[in-house]
Order: C-alpha cells, then structure tokens, then sequence
C-alpha cells in the first residue's frame, strides 16, 4: 500500500533521528574530547621520540617550522577532504587538482599578471575541477569513487600535457618572498597562517552554520535529510566546489613553498588527507566529522614523516606505516561502532 505524501512527511523527522546527523549531548562531546585528547597524546609522544632520536636536528626551530609548513599545504586539503567524507562521499582527485592548478598557476602566460594572477588561477582550477566532480556525483549519478578517480586520471594527464614533464619555475618575487623567513609573523611562516584561518572558517562552518548541520544530515541519511527538506544533490555539490576550493588553496601554498609548478606535486595527497581524517574521527561512512581532529591527525603524519626522514629511513617504510596506520584507524573506528550498536 502507497504512502500517502503527508504521512512520508511526518514521519521524515524520525527518519532523520536514524542514524543522528552529528553527534549532540554531553557524552558526544566527552567522546569527541577524549580522542582529540588522544590524538594530542600521541602527537606529545611522537615529539619526545624525535627529541630522543634526533634532538639538534628535529627540536630546532628551523624544523619545527618546516614542519608546521608542510602541514599546513595538506592540512588545507585535509579540511575540504573532512567536509566530504562527513556528507558520505571520497575525493580520491585532490592530489591531481593540487598538481593541475600548480601549473596552470605557474605557465608562462598566467605569470604575466603577477601574485593576483598566480593566486586567482590557482583557486579557480580548483573550483573548476571540484565542479565537475559535483556535477557528475551530484547530478550525472557517479558513485564518488568512479567521478574522482576519472577526475584524477584527467587532472593528472592534463598536468603533464601543460608542462611537458618539466619544471616550471616562478619568477614573480612578490609570491617568492612569502616563503622567505623575513615573511614571518612572530616566527610563524605566513603559510601556516593561512592554514589556521582555513581550519578557524573550516570548524565555524561545520559545526555553526546550517550549511555544516545539512552535511552532517546527509552522511548519516541522505534519504532522511531529502524528505526534510534538503537539496542533497546540491548540496554533495557545494561539498565538492569546497573541496576544490581547498586544493586550489593548497595549490598556491605549495608554489609559494617550492617556488615551482609541477606535474608530479601533490603525490598520495588523497592518502594523506584521507588518513589525517580518520585518525581525527571521521567516521567513513559518512554522518560524523572533526576538523579539529582531521587537524590534529594532519599534524601526526607530518611529525611521523620528519622523524623518518631524519632518521633515513626510506619513503616505502613511510608510505608501510600510514597504509598500517589506517588500516588500525578504520578498525578501531569499525569496533567502536558496532560496541554501541551503530552499524
């Protein structure tokens, strides 16, 4: 027997309540507490063995610095990265737009309108790759693995046809003297700075706007968040717009840092961004996300990296050990789940 639309639209509020759009309570915000406190205790831990292996080296300055730079470029897509895992879906292309929008930034023609041009571009590639990505989950019926691994595929190939394989260098100064340390604010690399005021808009958005609310209703039940009143599909594509705003970002920080435009950049940035927010309680399902977390987890992994790359240990040992590390991330988050009967 058929529904009657009414009866489908009273009963969308307790539709919605199963399972709950984002966490609420006390004991949901002693939860999220406890594993941000966790996940604080084990970056603590990881400092101390740096400190043990390597003191001059991983305790000076001029490191702590590097290390905060570099995870500030894929802290930046980590942010765009939690977004969409919360609302239920994968980007597996970040790294491919990163790469796209560096050399689109940083060709010959674009360079002649200066740091606006370099930077606009950037963004706009991003933007621009992070709709046709929304486009085609949204509205074409793409699962988001298939749309974002077509996505990087394209970005990539379109990447190495701009440069041709080669390097391009910058020679705008004003975007170069923003990786020079008389750029600093109090010590700090402007690059971090820009990556603190991403986070500060990133948790804002999520957590007290009705934008954040409407991610959290439609990674824990699209269907529920639909029959309450919600666009899903057109919100699934701001998601996506976000998270290619967020690697176009990412992308002019990386050229300010490296002072170059390459094909190859952004290598593995969707397993980074991934695992930062799944170490940080993002739930891969979809329905529950932390930037906080996903910011503490960015941190983990670059401190992680440093401390192997002081010690010369080789990049496959790194790559061992995140792949090890996610993979206790989702089984720890999987066992959690079904103790409190969420799965």
């Amino acid at each position: 027997m058929t529904q009657p639309a009414s009866a489908a639209r009273q009963d969308a509020p307790s539709l919605l309540k199963t399972p709950p759009p984002a966490p609420k309570g006390p004991a949901a915000g002693l939860r999220l507490d406890i594993r941000n406190l966790s996940l604080l205790g084990v970056l603590v831990a990881l400092i101390v063995v740096g400190g043990a292996t390597k003191p001059d080296e991983f305790l000076a300055v001029s490191n702590l610095q590097l290390v905060l730079t570099q995870a500030s470029i894929i802290g930046v897509v980590t942010v765009g990265m939690t977004f969409v895992i919360t609302s239920g879906g994968i980007d597996l292309s970040v790294g491919a737009m990163v790469a796209l929008a560096s050399v689109w930034a940083t060709t010959v023609a674009t360079q002649e309108f200066g740091f606006a041009g370099i930077l606009f571009t950037a963004i706009l590639v991003g933007l621009g790759c992070g709709l046709v990505n929304g486009l085609l989950i949204a509205y074409g019926g793409l699962v988001p693995f298939i749309a974002t691994i077509a996505m990087l595929a394209s970005a990539r190939g379109l990447a190495l046809e701009i440069t041709d394989g080669k390097t391009q260098l910058v020679t705008v100064d004003s975007v170069l003297d923003l990786g020079v340390k008389d750029a600093y604010v109090l010590g700090i690399p402007p690059l971090v700075l820009i990556f603190a005021a991403v986070v500060a808009v990133g948790w804002f958005v999520l957590n007290r706007t009705t934008f954040g609310r409407r991610t959290f209703a439609v990674g824990g039940n699209p269907e529920a968040a639909r029959l309450a009143g919600i666009d899903v599909r057109r919100q699934r594509l701001y998601l996506y717009l976000l998270s290619g705003l967020c690697c176009g970002i990412a992308a002019f920080m990386l050229v300010v840092l490296s002072g170059s435009g390459q094909n190859t950049n952004g290598n593995l940035y969707e397993l980074d961004a991934i695992a930062a927010a799944i170490i940080g309680g993002t739930l891969l399902s979809g329905g529950r996300g932390t930037v906080v977390g996903s910011v503490l987890g960015v941190l983990i992994f670059t401190t992680i990296t440093n401390i192997f790359a002081l010690n010369n240990l080789e990049t496959a040992v790194q790559q061992i050990a995140k792949g090890a590390i996610i993979v206790v991330a989702v089984l720890v988050q999987h066992h959690t789940l079904r103790r409190r009967g969420e799965t």
